[in-house]
């Protein structure tokens, strides 16, 4: 960490005054690309995915729930991993608080895995999530949407990811993807976004942009290398800024460094 400068308080009032002028200009940035993403044009989505869900088969519309509007975050959970994405639980510790506020903004937010419905539903008990978490196990959703890929296309390390292709020899990768259901029942493809596109989920990291030493991650193995699933903190906790990722059992790759990759 670079130490700031100590100064007075007029000289410190005047330089924040300085960078309020950029957050300013930034924020303007944001809404209008935010508006310029609202009017994407959209796809029809034609198949009929069914996924597995504790409440028995449902198709894609029926996880709207009711609301026009679906979100999706593809949790990087593989039908062979033994727990879930680090990263991915800490987007994932985000979440409940949400469920609400975009409930009563005609948003249903949803989690899908290519996991089988029972590891899921083990993964999320050991966790203590409440968010609805279902399984594309045995559909093509998650392909289609180009967040898992066959085991030749992981050891290529071209996988098509991001809308280009990528070299990530993973069979699981984050993102997100929204949906549009009409008055007519008809589902559409509004937006995904993968990489840090959804950093926007992860306030932890909005709210350490905000103090002295930031994130606090140069000079890690890996992005996010600091992490662990919140029920693996404690007294205990000690950093080793070198050590590379461990793949947990059955997993076929490292996943936390693809979240923060600037894709």
């Amino acid at each position: 960490m670079i130490q700031p400068r100590i100064v007075t308080a007029d000289e410190w009032l005047t330089a924040r005054r300085e960078l309020l002028v950029k957050e300013k200009a930034l924020t303007r940035a944001q809404d209008a690309i935010a508006a310029e993403r609202r009017q994407l044009p959209m796809v029809r989505v034609d198949t009929a995915y069914v996924f597995d869900t504790p409440a028995g088969p449902r198709t894609l519309a029926e996880l709207f729930e009711g609301r026009s509007q679906l979100m999706v975050y593809h949790f990087m959970l593989g039908p062979d991993w033994t727990e879930g994405c680090t990263s991915c639980s800490f987007v994932a510790d985000h979440i409940d608080g949400m469920l609400v506020h975009l409930a009563h903004r005609d948003v249903t937010m949803m989690v899908v895995s290519r996991a089988p419905l029972a590891n899921i539903e083990a993964f999320k008990r050991r966790m203590e999530w409440r968010f609805p978490w279902v399984s594309s196990y045995g559909n093509g959703f998650n392909r289609d949407f180009h967040v898992s890929f066959t085991d030749d296309e992981a050891s290529s390390g071209k996988a098509y990811y991001n809308f280009a292709a990528q070299p990530y020899a993973l069979d699981e990768m984050p993102g997100v993807s929204v949906f549009l259901k009409n008055a007519a029942g008809e589902v559409f493809h509004t937006y995904s976004t993968f990489g840090r596109g959804g950093e926007a989920l992860i306030g932890t990291y909005h709210c350490l942009d905000l103090v002295p030493k930031g994130r606090d991650e140069e000079g890690l193995a890996f992005t996010m290398s600091w992490l662990r699933h919140h029920d693996r903190y404690g007294a205990d906790y000690v950093l080793d800024p070198q050590q590379p990722y461990v793949v947990p059992a059955k997993v076929k790759g490292g996943c936390c460094a693809v979240h923060d990759a600037d894709l």
